[in-house]
């Protein structure tokens, strides 16, 4: 196909409407599906500027033209045909086939986060993870930015608490995705790991850990997590790392564990965008070769299974901030939880709401305790935590937490009115499509629904789950799952510590 020059510089530089018109009739001509594929490239900003200045009433047919543009390429909401096939050690590939623009997003995840590392070396999955996409046994770290670069293209790397990887946007052009799926499986597979670049990322690593122990935020945070995952649980472990902890790591401990999470059989591969399933099929053996194809004995997140505790503590620390900072929070959640659902909508009501949640309007609207407190949820393969906080004065800290566990014994013996659950139900599925409307946002999800087995309906049952509870299925959920003597709390910037 003959390819127009978008970005000439005597197409940017124009702004006489006989060219408006003449350029995006041209536009039209070279077909609809390549007007949606413009549509969302920068280029589309750059007509706008050109071509609609804001006293743009003297050239309705510029206009015209721009907004059947637009049209064309506004998407139409559909339910998400997800392509899935499996890997050899539990491993898969999810795709959604998106022709609309020619990009392709791809996210590979591993069993790789920091619940993976040693009890006795925390912090090192954060730097293997955080370290992989600077540099490849041929290109040192500046070196392999400029070769991202040339591609027109965004390769890197990321760790959370269950899971690692890299993250790849490209053109779909097959010449351009071929070069970068080559770049991204040296990354993968071939990973520098410079120890000047790994010393460098200790010192900012000691850094931010030294700031954050600053701020009763962060270290209400780490305690909670600590009451609430203690004697090395896995999830407990990042709230367990020190300067010595992160000076102690080694190119040794970074390499080792790359070499035993990064794993081609237990990878998932999500991939949204303009590529079908032969394409992608090809694309993936590409991006996984050389790593490590023997499966483990047993799942990885089997480890993950270990007990956490149950029984409700309590911390006061002093700290010479003007406010406290409070913390409450139990293990409740994982992510195939038969009561997901019951879970999610009662947390949205209790604290998740923002200024519609029954913790904002006790503890900031009637009380005048804070000016802001919620609550979360975090799903994870073991239970993850429920979590509220707030700050509020120090001479008010005991008051303030003994008022939020009024609020939230209270939401459990009656559950939510009608008028609450209504709302949170509008909110929620009303707003959930904005969740994947972009491909970027789709991969997040496919890669949870990957890392978590999550059926290929996770996405479009999700409302109507949502839209089928009661005020009697929530309370009774959170009745049975939530025992406010189990709730864990931290306060930090006491008047009376207990430590």
């Amino acid at each position: 196909m003959k390819r127009i020059p978008l970005f000439s510089g005597s197409l940017l530089g124009r702004t006489d409407h006989s060219f408006t018109v003449a350029f995006l009739s041209k536009i039209a001509r070279f077909c609809v599906g390549n007007a949606r594929k413009v549509s969302n490239l920068a280029v589309l900003s750059a007509l706008k500027r050109t071509f609609l200045p804001k006293k743009s009433a003297t050239r309705p047919n510029g206009q015209f033209a721009l907004a059947l543009l637009l049209t064309a390429a506004a998407p139409t909401a559909h339910a998400i045909d997800i392509q899935r096939w499996p890997l050899a050690c539990g491993g898969q590939v999810l795709l959604v086939e998106r022709h609309d623009n020619p990009i392709v997003d791809i996210d590979i995840a591993f069993h790789a986060g920091s619940a993976y590392d040693h009890v006795r070396k925390p912090g090192v999955a954060d730097m293997a993870n955080g370290l992989l996409d600077t540099g490849t046994d041929r290109d040192d770290e500046e070196t392999l930015r400029a070769r991202i670069s040339d591609l027109a293209a965004t390769i890197s790397s990321y760790g959370e608490l269950e899971r690692g990887g890299l993250r790849i946007r490209s053109l779909s052009e097959k010449a351009t995705l071929g070069r970068v799926t080559t770049l991204a499986n040296r990354i993968l597979s071939r990973p520098r790991f410079d120890d000047a670049v790994l010393q460098r990322e200790k010192q900012r690593a000691i850094a931010g850990l030294k700031q954050g122990l600053t701020q009763p935020r962060f270290i209400a945070s780490r305690r909670l997590s600590l009451l609430n995952y203690p004697d090395g649980h896995p999830y407990g472990l990042t709230a367990l790392e020190s300067e010595d902890s992160i000076a102690a790591i080694s190119r040794a401990d970074v390499q080792d564990f790359h070499r035993e999470h990064y794993r081609a059989q237990e990878a998932v591969v999500a991939v949204v965008g303009d590529i079908n399933r032969a394409d992608t099929e090809k694309l993936v053996k590409k991006l996984l070769a050389g790593l490590p194809e023997n499966c483990r004995e047993n799942p990885p997140h089997s480890i993950l299974n270990a007990t956490a505790a149950r029984d409700g503590q309590h911390q006061s620390i002093s700290h010479p901030a003007s406010q406290a900072h409070i913390m409450l929070g139990m293990p409740l959640i994982t992510r195939k939880d038969p009561d997901y659902y019951a879970l999610i909508v009662g947390n949205y009501i209790l604290g998740g709401g923002g200024f519609d949640s029954r913790l904002m309007k006790v503890l900031r609207d009637d009380k005048g305790y804070t000016y802001g407190a919620g609550s979360s949820l975090s799903p994870l393969h073991a239970a993850g935590p429920l979590t509220i906080g707030f700050s509020t004065q120090k001479a008010q800290a005991a008051e303030a937490l003994a008022a939020s566990r009024q609020v939230i014994a209270d939401f459990i013996a009656q559950g939510p009115t009608e008028a609450e659950l209504q709302q949170a139900k509008d909110n929620i599925i009303g707003g959930f499509p904005l969740r994947f409307d972009s491909n970027a946002k789709l991969i997040g999800y496919l890669s949870v629904m990957g890392i978590y087995g999550l059926p290929d309906d996770f996405l479009d049952a999700y409302p109507e789950r949502v839209r089928a509870l009661s005020r009697e299925d929530i309370r009774r959920v959170w009745q049975q799952r939530v025992d406010t003597k189990a709730l864990n709390s931290v306060i930090v910037g006491s008047t009376s510590p207990t430590q």
